[in-house]
């Protein structure tokens, strides 16, 4: 089967992804493109296809780092480079996969011909592959720390830099950066968000000719992959050229004082942190007017370029999707009208069709595969067209309403008489949750080896040295002075008789390191009457928003158990998506009695299962409760002597467990204190949880479980 790459011109819909894709391939300076979108929306498929349309590139024949020959890198690890005719190569997108080593990405150096020649053994890592090309990450958000670091680094330098024990390699590393991504597998870190220039929401099609289409034509693309390529080879060679010609136009493009000043207010009034939108927004416009194939920039280019370059940017609160307020957008723009005159239309032509400007019933003379040439478009208008709508600037949209209109409700709900679906009081409607603050970090105690992170301790690849061992497999951090101790008592026996080391590979020492790990932080919220009163609630779910937005920052894991009525429920598995565990927070109604032990042993089982998964990854538990125990949920027998049992069970476990108290009122029975006891750790108050106040907190954590899992607290926690 031949290994063609599904045709460009040939992607149905998704007119934003593919106009962004080919903007940059115009104007490489743009910043690259990320692609956020549930799975089966085309996003790989059209990233791959792009590379077909970029020119050929001129490199130096031979050089592994792709220097063109009108101006080698002076830098090269290859060169220096001799002047002289060069050779030319198709422009390169390579991938980034998402559990690369970093030695994969940057490169790696032969640490042994280092250290005993001096040589600089040097073999060319991603980067290097990618210069003067495209990087693609897929699933760009689950990326690990360390390679985003080298990414950044990379992206902002324009270069890569390997230094190891005082031997140094730098080589150039300019590529367009693309990354695709599901949000509900979770979001990208806002330094690295930021270096994309532009973004683009995708869905699917809800139009069924259209989602037939799409049927249609992968099917015929799986059947004859060869067959297919070159029924679209026509419409394929019309866009490489158009991006040709709007490279060459894209120098002569004037973008006017009007239209500068509609972007640099277009940015302040969207309040985008930083200049680096400004100068996208720009580069954006300028783009689209040479693939319009005009030399001025018109109001109409600065409006598509904010649709693109702003929703990721624009300064919102923790957890709101990106977007863009379009009538917002529209005002600002109305501000400053164009002054140049309106340019005249173009003649119509076969070219001035877009890349997929074919209509769902385009289904070619064979019926499977659409008609890439001679038939009038059918469908969506091309992407380079002025007005089409972006399906990426959603307009800010609330979520839930506003619930805190009602009058409160009760502290306790649970009247025997009103209906009861879920064995207690009537279900209350949600709550919105109150502002997010700052909290204290909470730890794991003990040294872990999970998911780098920054939350607990815990031996990872980046952090302070200290120690050394045996490498297993490729060694990737050299611990030069237990290498040198290891090999200095064999130097008489080696023969050595210059002033270099004699080295051998059982030599080597690997240093081990120490560093921050991600925690599984799995939160066990009472949803139950005792909890419904509408001031309580709000303030609950601004505990648990704020402690899932340090979640997000600290790289962990999340999962959401809510109990209330007859049972517990698993609202979130754990997951990397901290807005999926907010959302589901949002929409978190209240009502009926407290199976707290039903809540504990869920917790339980869950942590069970995802010890089998992730064993490496320690989990925080944090119980969001009064402590109050007023049903069994199914279980049978006393309400609060189950309570204790689950949490005793989870403290033999080892399980670190934090208790959030939400008892007010004048009168409290300090139940949750008791809860926390059981658990074997601190119990903190709402109004404590704030950082300002919580001082002491990790280190009580760190001393109830130790003195928990200690003997003499066993015999306590038994004669209590």
């Amino acid at each position: 089967m031949s290994s063609a790459h599904f045709p460009f011109s040939a992607v149905v819909g998704q007119d934003d992804l593919r106009l962004a894709l080919l903007l940059n391939a115009v104007s490489p300076a743009v910043g690259g493109v990320l692609v956020r979108g549930e799975k089966g929306t085309a996003k790989s498929t059209a990233v791959r296809a792009l590379s077909a349309l970029l020119p050929r590139v001129d490199v130096v024949p031979g050089c592994r780092f792709s220097c063109a020959p009108a101006a080698p890198d002076p830098d090269c690890p290859d060169g220096p480079h001799e002047a002289g005719p060069g050779g030319e190569r198709p422009a390169r997108m390579v991938e980034l996969p998402v559990g690369a080593s970093e030695d994969r990405l940057v490169g790696s150096l032969d640490i042994e011909r280092a250290l005993s020649e001096g040589v600089k053994a040097f073999e060319p890592g991603l980067l290097a592959d990618a210069h003067r090309g495209i990087l693609y990450v897929d699933e760009v958000n689950l990326l690990h720390d360390h390679l985003v670091d080298v990414l950044l680094d990379a992206a902002a330098m324009g270069a890569s830099y390997v230094e190891r024990e005082g031997v140094s390699v730098r080589h150039a590393a300019r590529f367009l950066l693309v990354g695709t991504m599901n949000p509900e597998e979770g979001e990208l870190r806002p330094q690295l968000l930021d270096r994309f220039g532009l973004t683009v929401e995708v869905a699917a099609s809800r139009e069924p000719a259209q989602r037939v289409e799409v049927v249609r034509r992968r099917l015929a693309y799986e059947d004859d992959p060869a067959g297919f390529a070159s029924r679209w080879a026509g419409d394929e060679h019309d866009v490489r050229a158009r991006v040709v010609a709007a490279r060459a136009l894209l120098p002569r493009v004037v973008l006017g004082d009007t239209s500068l000043l509609q972007i640099a207010a277009t940015c302040a009034g969207f309040e985008v942190d930083g200049m680096r939108a400004d100068i996208v927004m720009a580069r954006t416009a300028t783009a689209l007017a040479a693939w319009a194939g005009r030399t001025d920039v018109v109001k109409e280019d600065v409006r598509q370029a904010a649709l693109l370059a702003l929703p990721h940017r624009r300064r919102r609160a923790p957890f709101d999707a990106p977007g863009l307020d379009e009538d917002k957008l529209d005002r600002i723009l109305d501000e400053f009208p164009d002054d140049e005159p309106e340019p005249e239309p173009e003649p119509e032509g076969p070219d001035d069709r877009g890349p997929g400007d074919e209509g769902p019933d385009d289904g070619g003379p064979d019926g499977g595969g659409g008609a890439p040439q001679g038939e009038e478009p059918q469908a969506p208008d091309s992407p380079e067209a002025p007005g089409t709508p972006d399906t990426g600037g959603t307009s800010d949209a609330g979520g839930t309403s506003d619930a805190g209109e009602a009058p409160d409700a009760p502290e306790s709900t649970e009247d025997p008489r009103s209906p009861a679906p879920r064995g207690g009081a009537p279900e209350q409607a949600a709550v919105r949750a109150s502002e997010p603050f700052r909290t204290k970090m909470l730890s794991v105690p003990g040294l872990g080896e999970g998911a780098a992170g920054r939350r607990s301790r815990a031996r990872t690849a980046h952090g302070r040295t200290t120690g050394s061992q045996r490498p297993r497999g490729q060694l990737t951090k050299l611990h030069l002075a237990a290498t040198v101790h290891a090999a200095a008592p064999h130097q008489k026996a080696r023969g050595r008789s210059g002033r270099g080391l004699v080295v051998r590979k059982d030599d080597l020492r690997q240093a081990t390191r120490e560093g921050r790990e991600g925690n599984l932080v799995l939160f066990v919220v009472d949803a139950s009457g005792s909890m419904a009163a509408r001031q309580r609630m709000s303030a609950v779910k601004g505990a648990v928003l704020s402690l899932l937005l340090d979640a997000y920052q600290r790289r962990d894991k999340v999962g959401l158990i809510t109990f209330r009525g007859a049972g517990a429920e698993l609202a979130l598995p754990p997951t990397s998506s901290v807005d999926a565990a907010a959302a589901r927070l949002e929409q978190l109604p209240t009502g009926g009695r407290t199976p707290l032990a039903a809540g504990l042993l869920k917790a339980r089982e869950v942590l069970r299962i995802e010890r089998l998964r992730d064993p490496s990854r320690r989990p925080l538990l944090v119980v969001v409760t009064d402590g109050r125990a007023t049903s069994a949920g199914g279980l049978g027998g006393d309400a609060r002597e189950l309570a204790g049992r689950g949490a005793r069970l989870l403290a033999a476990e080892g399980v670190t467990s934090v208790v959030v108290d939400c008892e007010s009122g004048p009168v409290r029975l300090g139940l949750a204190g008791v809860l926390a006891a059981d658990l074997g750790g601190p119990a903190v108050s709402l109004d404590g949880l704030r950082a300002d106040s919580l001082a002491g907190l990790v280190k009580n954590v760190r001393t109830s479980v130790e003195s928990a899992r200690s003997p003499q607290g066993a015999g306590n926690r038994r004669a209590a």
